[in-house]
Formats: C-alpha cells, structure tokens, sequence
C-alpha cells in the first residue's frame, strides 16, 4: 500500500508527511513523540501511520509475465 495523501476519515493532508515520520522512527525516535512534533493529533491520523507497512519495495523486485 502507498500512503494516501489525505487522511480516510477527516480528510486532512498527511502524505507529505510520510518520509520526515519514517526516517525519524528508522533512527530510534519513539513513534508517539514523532506524531506529536508533526502535528498529528486526530486518531485516525495516527492509525493511518502506525498501521501502514511499506511494501512497495518487496513488490517492486517481482514482474509480471
């Protein structure tokens, strides 16, 4: 799944977002404190990032034949 640019359920644009908060948890931060400094108040918002899992790399190295 690729993030989406706006929350599903308020709307909000988060997708811009997405980098600056996977680089910060890759380095140790805690992914409560990074959601906190990015401005993510909304659950729903939340869920959108801690429920996401970047597959688009493990996808990108099968073909279709």
């Amino acid at each position: 799944m690729i993030i989406p640019i706006s929350c599903f359920s308020c709307g909000k644009p988060i997708g811009h977002l997405w980098e600056k908060f996977k680089s910060r948890v890759k380095a140790g931060e805690n992914p409560k404190k990074v959601l906190d400094d990015l401005g993510l108040e909304r659950y729903c918002c939340r869920a959108v990032f801690l429920g996401h899992e970047d597959l688009l790399e493990l996808i990108s190295k099968f073909k279709k034949f």
